[in-house]
């Protein structure tokens, strides 16, 4: 996993970054932007697609996002059922059993529940959304990037969620030294994480994770 911050960047600025690298990686192999992975013939020309979380959702399992008793119900097909878990869990849950495996070309899929991003940036005209993406190749997730959140206010609040046990991530105790951080003052920004890895598979074709960690986990040796 790489992570990488870019002051004054946002969403926009961290997608032309997992854009250029994979291009240019899938390029400078040989045989332009096409490359064959497993079964499929994927092109990673730039730009790639952009497309909406509630779009998807929409399109691959038939419900709006914001129909929480709808996505609730479709979950349930799935065997999907925690009357306990927050609404944006549940939707995230069956866009993962629905979606992911549909994204075959590369994807950017934006506008995720804010429930399930923390420190993100809400979205303007819609504060429900949060200002993230996700990038998918051949079903597979290569990269998680926001606008990051530097308004310590709306921070405390969104901490003060997690606290209490609400959303898809939990912290046991109000972090403050975070929170005194941003009140000092941190630039807007954007932030990013890939699977390089990952990265690596489709160069490599790949059909295994384990085939490319360069220092992959080892099982204890069994004592005699």
């Amino acid at each position: 996993m790489m992570e990488c911050y870019q002051a004054y960047g946002d969403l926009s600025d961290m997608m032309d970054i997992v854009e250029a690298m994979f291009s240019a990686g899938i390029e400078a192999t040989g045989g332009g932007f096409v490359r064959k992975f497993r079964e499929f013939e994927i092109d990673f020309t730039p730009p790639w697609p952009r497309r909406t979380y509630t779009d998807l959702l929409k399109e691959y399992a038939g419900v709006d996002l914001k129909d929480a008793a709808a996505v609730r119900a479709k979950a349930a097909e799935f065997g999907i059922v925690n009357p306990n878990a927050d609404d944006a869990v549940i939707a995230n849950k069956l866009l993962e059993e629905t979606v992911e495996d549909k994204l075959i070309q590369p994807t950017f899929v934006t506008e995720y529940p804010a429930e399930l991003c923390p420190l993100t940036r809400r979205k303007p005209d819609d504060p429900s959304l949060a200002l993230r993406f996700e990038a998918y190749v051949a079903g597979m997730e290569i990269g998680n990037a926001y606008t990051e959140l530097n308004d310590p206010a709306i921070q405390r609040e969104t901490f003060s969620a997690q606290v209490a046990g609400e959303g898809e991530e939990t912290m046991r105790v109000m972090d403050e030294d975070f929170l005194t951080a941003l009140e000092y003052g941190m630039p807007p920004a954007g932030g990013l994480g890939v699977g390089i890895d990952r990265l690596v598979m489709l160069l490599t074709n790949s059909t295994s994770i384990r085939d490319v960690i360069l220092f992959p986990l080892q099982r204890p040796q069994a004592s005699e």
